[in-house]
């Protein structure tokens, strides 16, 4: 989003960040016992588990709870989620899809379309936006890492597809099958990444004012909070001049 970041098409302004961190572990929690179950328990011989570790090691995740959550899939513990996508509009015409892991499709489904429905927006049937998306490997690295010229070199030398950088860090585009071998190539000169996951990315992108933008940030606030909705992408482009109105 421009004025928080430029290539996270996801989720929350900068504000909404600082959210409920107990509810932000136990999202990244449930993904790393669904990696484990999908494959070896074994971060190193499991990419999405790596993946999901090293995203709740970005957040703060204490280590108990990410042995927790391994030891749970491999005692076949805990509920058995499933992924599910949700496709909608948002004000102003911006595209929205919806990622969850839910153990009960009718409680998720009933939640995410209120949330469209009471917030300017409204659930679309599926494949009514993704085709506007391209589904990519997304690399993410804080402006920690290094400059633009440095990640561009390392990336480029990985075999990245794209770079983008502002201020804030740098997003690493790849293909799907090409994700976790970059990762594996950048983290030899970048360190460890922030984060590594499969992402969406708009291929068009739409201006949001003023007033569709506070509606937008709304929705997307209350669909984060929902505990099954693990990501929101959308094709919003955000102004600096509406965020520093709206903050």
């Amino acid at each position: 989003m421009a004025g928080h970041s430029k290539y996270k098409n996801i989720m929350h302004r900068k504000g909404a960040q600082d959210k409920k961190r107990s509810a932000q572990f136990s999202k990244l929690s449930r993904e790393i016992t669904v990696a484990a179950k999908m494959g070896m328990p074994d971060p190193d011989m499991n990419p999405r588990l790596r993946a999901a570790v090293n995203a709740a090691k970005a957040q703060s995740v204490p280590k108990d709870n990410i042995q927790r959550a391994i030891d749970k899939a491999v005692k076949g513990e805990g509920d058995n989620y499933e992924e599910v996508r949700y496709e909608g509009y948002g004000p102003g015409g911006v595209s929205l899809i919806v990622e969850a892991l839910t153990d009960n499709r009718n409680r998720t489904a009933t939640n995410v379309r209120t949330a469209f429905a009471k917030n300017g927006g409204n659930l679309g049937a599926s494949g009514a936006v993704s085709h506007g998306f391209d589904r990519l490997g997304l690399i993410e690295y804080s402006d920690k890492a290094g400059d633009e010229d440095k990640v561009l070199e390392a990336a480029i030398e990985a075999g990245a597809d794209d770079v983008e950088s502002d201020e804030e860090g740098h997003a690493i585009w790849t293909s799907i099958e090409t994700l976790h071998p970059v990762a594996r190539e950048l983290e030899k000169t970048l360190g460890e990444a922030e984060a590594v996951k499969l992402a969406w990315k708009p291929g068009i992108k739409v201006d949001v004012g003023e007033g569709d933008a506070a509606t937008l940030f709304k929705l997307i606030d209350v669909l984060d909070d929902d505990d099954d909705v693990q990501t929101v992408w959308g094709n919003y482009e955000v102004s600096d001049e509406v965020m520093e109105k709206l903050a």
